[in-house]
């Protein structure tokens, strides 16, 4: 199926875990997009405590093939949505999360709540305290249904323990990397909304590979206090939802200031959801054809193509430009990654190296790291930021693919995890963006020949998630990619 601005859902392949895609329905409320449900439940056309039930008795459907949960919170669930009716019946409404049920990546600490981060040796861990975003989510109204399944550590692969989420359009392809319960969930319809985290990609990996919307805030945007590092300076924290404004919705609520977490940025945080209708007259759209088109399947490059023009006929200044050269960065950035994620470990590894899975090599490549390797990174780490700094002085947003291949099978991925020159596909259009900080949003923008997703990612200046938002949102309100979904 040829990219388009708008159009039918092709067929997926017949080892699908769903026999076909389908446009949203209001017979399917667990699709309905989160605003549209806040506004029922503010009106109290829905009842919290009914739509809650209503998503665990899918959850308990599906997750015995999906996997997306590590744990499912029944019982806290049905209390919190209990304390959001009463609550929204007296007039005590809190805002657009309140009485929606949300599931959060297992690497973010819940209070009394085992928390994994898919690895075995916190497989009991029950922390005493919520991470700040967490927290704020509880403080917003949002019903936690549970916590998703991630890689070991949010590393490339998966503890030896645990059972992968499953691609809900294809069980033989990819469902993302260590944000890949999240993406699943959120796709599935399991929750309406979703934490995941994103060092190298694991945002954008899961978006793309379930057709959802994933936005990367800029770095330090959200609080990262009670989140477990992988690699501190390129963790970001962030939402995967179905739409550009639900993930609006969500860093509304999660960004901020957090006085635990002193990286984190002290810029107020602007309503997302002001001025979302308005047109893109004038907004700059940067696109670099050699960039984009480098390694990418032909799919990918005519999707993309095709997302320039939807961008064009609503007014946007589309304009051809020149992305600094990654290739050094990319080279360069796994030293970095490595040696942070050495770090982050260095309390249980290697000393309890024997409970450790695929997650080691990556240890171990970090404690060989050498001085000079980190300074090498550093270096150019500085030359694309400010580069790519300057690149924003005559644009407002870039336009590259997510990920350079089309959806991909779970054995191609492994073979390209493999080797350097795989993982620098790979990195392509997600790394450098994670060294530089700068925010992103990826957005379903097709559909393969097979009916798997597709998506781009749009990223923006520092701080300026509001215009990424906005953008994917006139771009949803023109295409209807992000209302197609895998059904049951």
């Amino acid at each position: 199926m040829s990219a388009t601005a708008s159009g039918a859902c092709a067929t997926p392949a017949d080892d699908t875990v769903s026999p076909a895609a389908v446009p949203i329905g209001a017979a399917e409320p667990h699709y309905s997009s989160l605003l549209d449900t806040a506004a029922a439940l503010k009106g109290g056309q829905i009842s919290p405590v009914e739509l809650t039930h209503a998503l665990l008795d899918r959850i308990n459907h599906l997750q015995p093939s999906l996997h997306a949960y590590v744990t499912v919170t029944s019982q806290l669930a049905i209390e919190q949505a209990k304390r959001a009716e009463s609550e929204i019946t007296s007039g005590n409404y809190r805002g657009p999360l309140h009485g929606i049920p949300i599931a959060v990546k297992d690497l973010c600490r819940t209070k009394g709540i085992p928390t994994t981060a898919g690895m075995s040796i916190y497989a009991q861990y029950r922390p005493d305290y919520d991470a700040t975003v967490v927290q704020r989510l509880h403080d917003a109204g949002a019903i936690l249904l549970g916590k998703l399944e991630l890689t070991e550590g949010a590393s490339g692969d998966y503890h030896p323990t645990v059972t992968p989420p499953v691609n809900p359009w294809n069980r033989a392809h990819w469902a993302g990397s260590s944000s890949s319960g999240s993406a699943v969930a959120t796709a599935a319809g399991l929750c309406f909304g979703s934490l995941g985290t994103d060092t190298t990609g694991s945002i954008r990996y899961p978006a793309a590979a379930n057709g959802v919307t994933g936005l990367k805030p800029t770095w330090g945007r959200v609080s990262r206090y009670g989140v477990f590092p992988l690699a501190e300076s390129l963790d970001h924290v962030g939402p995967i939802t179905r739409t550009a404004a639900d993930a609006g919705a969500i860093l509304s609520v999660i960004a901020g200031h957090d006085p635990n977490d002193p990286t984190s940025v002290s810029a107020p945080v602007p309503d997302y959801l002001a001025n979302l209708d308005a047109r893109l007259d004038n907004l700059r759209i940067g696109v670099d054809p050699a960039y984009n088109d480098t390694g990418a399947d032909q799919q990918t490059i005519d999707m993309v193509r095709a997302a320039r023009k939807v961008f064009e006929t609503l007014g946007a200044n589309v304009k051809e430009v020149r992305v600094p050269n990654p290739d050094l960065l990319i080279t360069s950035g796994l030293a970095s990654c490595a040696a942070e994620a050495a770090i982050a470990h260095e309390a249980t590894y290697p000393s309890r190296h024997r409970e450790y899975g695929p997650l080691a090599a990556l240890l171990d490549a970090g404690r060989a790291t050498t001085g000079m390797d980190v300074m090498k990174a550093q270096q150019a780490r500085l030359a694309f930021s400010g580069g790519l700094a300057t690149l924003f002085n005559d644009i407002d947003l870039l336009l590259t693919p997510s990920q350079p291949p089309d959806n991909l099978t779970t054995e191609r991925i492994n073979q390209l995890w493999a080797t350097p020159q795989g993982t620098a596909l790979m990195w392509r259009f997600t790394e450098p963006f994670n060294m530089s900080g700068n925010p992103t949003i990826t957005l379903p923008g097709g559909f393969t020949h097979d009916g798997l997703p597709l998506t781009f990612q749009l990223v923006a200046r520092h701080l300026d998630e509001a215009t990424l938002i906005r953008t994917g949102n006139a771009y949803q309100h023109a295409t209807d990619w992000h209302q197609h979904h895998p059904i049951d």
